[in-house]
This record gives structure tokens, sequence and C-alpha cells, in this order.
């Protein structure tokens, strides 16, 4: 601890309360979203610009848990009944066309292994990013919002399905073996998680909601941890655990009251967003190596061509997904939706680079469109959408 620059542990967390003041002055005229401004001024802050955060071990693990806790409050979220009859289908499907695009893309972009994981860095959709987005829209539970939702999870549990097969270190038969595993350990921990004698568990969650005790949120964190160490040790990708604990804790909290559901919720999602989440964004912003991008100009231009990218390979399968008598304005907004991507391109890049199968540099331009995505796609797409909100409101006003 005693290596880690005092600035740094002090300028991140004043930064994660000045982003939603900004978002919230901003939002009078123009709404973006609060991880805008925690990439920015993580950018801001960091080495290439005015380097008064550097980046340290420390905050590099508590990075980690935040991005571990931003994937599984995504699990939580997945609405089971959403996958049924046509919704599940389309999301699938359009997922599926977005791996085959994207690794012919990368094939284009960098033959060879490379291509692989340019592909699947491109057909991700980053729902974890997504979720507060349209929470404070008030489309969460829309049948947009759960459309965008399934086009999500599925961008972001593919991807971790072929992290694990295609690059974990080993021959994909063997990594499927081992991934089967996985599954089996997850499907035993739902199974208990259906087991579980609802009523007793419940009842000792209520009475520790405002104690000392904080049951949930300790239990929370086993669940949390033991699947990320379970990925760990299997040597698959830790957010694949970090997503299916998210499942497992919504199927033990299924039968709760509303009130005790919303608590713990909002307990949850006071630890992610209110402490971990805001330093994943904001480190990411630190780390982000810029001055790769500023010493070699020419590389700025591909940023827009990787933006476009996942425009095309993920946001446009992604429309197949949209709600029944969509608009082509709900239609475009949900292709701008599922082609916002940074989590997992960061994940996907890291393992990439760390097995010698991408450069720094492709690195940096990936992740760098991904950025780019969270930053323009998400404000766009929801303009849109708030834009077409606000006229039939109108309309109804005026009809009245």
């Amino acid at each position: 601890m005693e290596d880690v620059h005092p600035l740094t542990l002090l300028i991140i967390p004043l930064l994660a309360v000045l982003a939603p003041l900004l978002a919230r002055g901003l939002g009078r005229w123009v709404r973006i979203p609060v991880v805008v401004f925690e990439l920015v001024l993580g950018i801001l802050i960091g080495p290439a610009v005015l380097g008064w955060a550097v980046p340290h071990a420390f905050v590099d693990t508590l990075s980690e848990f935040g991005l571990a806790m931003l994937f599984f409050v995504a699990g939580t979220e997945i609405q089971f009944s959403s996958f049924r009859g046509r919704l599940g289908k389309r999301a699938s499907l359009g997922w599926l066309i977005s791996l085959v695009v994207g690794v012919a893309a990368g094939f284009l972009l960098a033959p060879g292994e490379a291509a692989v994981v340019i592909g699947v860095a491109l057909c991700s959709t980053a729902l974890g990013t997504l979720l507060p987005i349209l929470r404070d829209a008030g489309e969460l539970r829309s049948p947009f919002g759960q459309a965008v939702a399934a086009v999500g999870a599925v961008g972001e549990f593919g991807p971790l399905i072929a992290i694990s097969v295609f690059l974990g270190g080993r021959q994909p038969g063997l990594s499927t073996i081992i991934l089967a595993l996985f599954a089996v350990v997850a499907g035993l921990a739902i199974w208990l998680a259906y087991r579980l004698p609802q009523g007793a568990m419940h009842e000792f969650v209520s009475s520790t909601l405002h104690t000392s005790g904080q049951f949930a949120i300790r239990v929370v964190f086993l669940i949390l941890c033991a699947l990320v160490v379970l990925s760990i040790v299997l040597d698959l990708d830790m957010l694949l655990g970090a997503f299916t604990a998210g499942i497992i804790w919504r199927l033990i909290m299924r039968d709760a009251s509303e009130a005790d559901r919303e608590a713990v919720e909002s307990k949850i999602e006071g630890v992610a967003f209110g402490f971990l989440v805001p330093i994943f964004f904001i480190y990411t912003g630190i780390t982000f190596d810029l001055k790769s991008l500023l010493e070699q100009p020419l590389l700025f231009l591909l940023v827009p061509v990787v933006l476009v990218a996942l425009l095309v390979v993920r946001g446009l399968p992604s429309m197949l997904a949209a709600p029944e008598g969509s608009s082509r304005r709900d239609r475009l907004s949900m292709a701008l939706l599922g082609a916002t991507g940074l989590p997992i391109i960061v994940a996907v890049t890291g393992i990439g680079v760390d097995e010698g199968i991408l450069t720094t540099t492709q690195q940096t331009v990936l992740v760098a469109g991904g950025m780019l995505s969270v930053l323009l796609f998400p404000l766009i797409g929801m303009s849109i959408r708030g834009e077409k909100v606000t006229a039939s409101k109108t309309l109804q006003d005026d009809m009245a």
C-alpha cells in the first residue's frame, strides 16, 4: 500500500463523485451515460495527459473486482423468460451471425489466430454498461428494454464461452471438456439454489438487511468469489464465473418478497455502481495507451474503422431481436445499443496480448474503438429512442 501514490488514491474517488455530477449537469441538454465521464476523466488524469494517476497493482485489483461486479449485476438482470420463443431465438441467431461476420472481418484486418480474437471482440455487447443506462431511462422493463437485455446477455455470455474454448491456451477439445466441467459445477450450484429452503433463507436475509450482519451481501460475495476462483482454477475467464454467480443469486432470491428483493438489489447496486464499477471504468481510462495513438497518428484513422465494424458486425444483427412492430428508429436504436462494447473487448484483447496473438498496438486500437462505442452509441441510441417517446407523449397530449 505504501507504494501507491497518495494522489491516485484520492483522485479516483474524487472523479467517481464528479462523473455523475457532470452527467446530471449536462443532462438538461443531452443525456450522456456516467461511464462516458468516468472513461474520459480517467484518460485525462492518466499518464498520457496530466499524469496525476498511474497504473498500480492495488488499484488494478480493485478494478478487476469492479469488472467482476459489473458482470455479476448483468447476470442478476437476466430474464430467462426473455429467451423463450421469438426473442431468444432471434437474439441467439443475431449473435451467431455476428460471430461469423466478426471472424471474417478479423481475417481481413489480421489473418491467422488474431482473426479469432478480433472476431470475438467485435461480436460482444456491453450489457453491464447498458443496464444502468436503461434503468435510468425507465426502459429496463419495457419490451424494448427486454429485447436489449436479451441481445446484451447473449452478447456477453456467447463471447465468454468463445474465450474459454478458443483463447484459454489449450486445445479446443480440452477447453470444451474443462468448460463442460465448469457447467456441471455451475449446474449443481443452480440446483442447490432451487433446493434451498427459501422461506428460512429469505427471512434471515430480511432480518439482517439493516444490521451489521448484512447476510445477503456476504452471501453475494461468497458466491461471486467461489465462481470466480473456480473459473481461475480451471483456467477459464473469470468473467464467466462472475456472470454465472449473478444468475445463481437471482435464482436464490426468486421467491423473495418484492420489498426484500428490491432492498437487496439496492445494496448490491450500491456496492457495484457506487464503489467498484466506477474504479474499473476510471482505471480503464488511466491505463489506456493513448501514447501509442499519439505517436502514430495514422492509427487514429483505424479507430473509426473499429467503430463502424462494431456497428456492422454486432449492431445490424442485433436488429433481429427488436420487438414486433418496432419502427425504423427503434431498430436503429437497438443496433446502436447492441454494438456498444468495452468490457469484453478489454478482456479478449488482454488475453490476446498475453498469449502473443495480438500486439499492444492492435489492442489499443480495438479498446479505443470500444471506448468510442460506449461514448457515442448509447448516447445516440437513447436520444433516438427518447425523441420517439417524447414525440408520442406530445401527440397524446395534443389529442387530449
